[in-house]
């Protein structure tokens, strides 16, 4: 598995669960009860997307780095 691309999880009060979203991929996402598990999740679709992207000769997308801001007062 490639290890540079990103996870982002949020907990969701809409869905009352983390959501985990993989945003070099168009933002797939997936879910999970807790944060470790929705971790574990976004690993598994990762793997999967990059397995199944190489298997149909795709090229992978370029991992990126993104700017965080500090909301923090």
């Amino acid at each position: 598995m490639n290890d540079n691309y990103s996870i982002v999880i949020q907990w969701s009060q809409k869905d009352n669960c983390f959501v985990a979203s993989l945003p070099e991929w168009n933002n797939q996402n997936t879910h999970g009860e807790s944060y470790e598990q929705a971790l574990d999740k976004a690993q598994q679709v990762l793997a999967y997307l990059i397995k199944s992207s190489l298997s149909q000769g795709k090229s992978l997308p370029k991992a990126r780095t993104f700017q965080i801001k500090s909301v923090a007062q």
